[in-house]
């Protein structure tokens, strides 16, 4: 049977930073002078890269104060963690990944995080043995252009009709459907269920139960 290879995202899939996303974003606008974003605007950028997002959540910067503002999340971040911060798992993430691992699924990320982002969460116990690759925004094209999951697929010697792409925003969705790949939606992270229904995801699970018996029925409709 030909092994699976489930690509996951990160923020907003297996690990909450919602709270961390939002503070790094206002601290950003306070520090240009701007209104505090609401998190239904932020919310909506999680998962493009962060200069691309940014621009979506203010428009009317000009390129050096986009720099600025960009510096300024960047800078926020690093405080944070710097201070001790650590993002925390959605409950039953790193359960559902050990399972998949021991059946034999292949794993890779494909995240908007830049690469030291990537990098923190796989010094997380146990990560760095359970993925065989990982694809950032900083490796080329971001979410939503398939490069990253091309390069997935590419890394774990897979083809579309064996690849699966979880995540939780309409751009995972739209990457998923760009590469040919399944798109898979979760429901405890950024975008709404109608979002990414309404991006092409089939199904959106409200659990990692529910997503292992997605993931389990996808297993079962790859060809030989």
């Amino acid at each position: 049977m030909t092994r699976p290879l489930a690509v996951f995202d990160i923020d907003g899939t297996l690990v909450d930073s919602r709270a961390s996303i939002l503070e790094a974003a206002t601290d950003a606008a306070r520090a240009l002078g701007l209104p505090d974003p609401h998190y239904d605007r932020v919310r909506q950028i999680v998962g493009l890269s962060l200069p691309h997002a940014l621009a979506v959540l203010e428009p009317d910067l000009t390129p050096p104060e986009l720099e600025r503002f960009t510096a300024a999340f960047r800078g926020s971040f690093a405080r944070m963690f710097d201070a001790g911060h650590e993002e925390p798992l959605y409950p039953g993430a790193m359960d559902t990944l050990r399972r998949l691992h021991r059946d034999g699924w292949r794993l890779s990320l494909a995240t908007g995080q830049n690469r030291r982002g990537v990098a923190r969460n796989l010094a997380r116990p146990g990560w760095s043995a359970l993925f065989i690759s990982s694809h950032c925004a900083e490796d080329g094209p971001g979410k939503p252009d398939p490069a990253m999951l091309q390069a997935a697929m590419t890394a774990g010697g897979a083809d579309a009709a064996s690849t699966i792409m979880i995540g939780d925003t309409a751009h995972d969705i739209t990457m998923a459907v760009a590469a040919g790949v399944a798109p898979q939606g979760v429901s405890w992270g950024f975008h709404t269920v109608e979002e990414q229904r309404a991006a092409g995801a089939p199904h959106v699970a409200t659990d990692f139960d529910d997503l292992e018996a997605a993931l389990d029925r996808f297993a079962t409709r790859i060809p030989a």
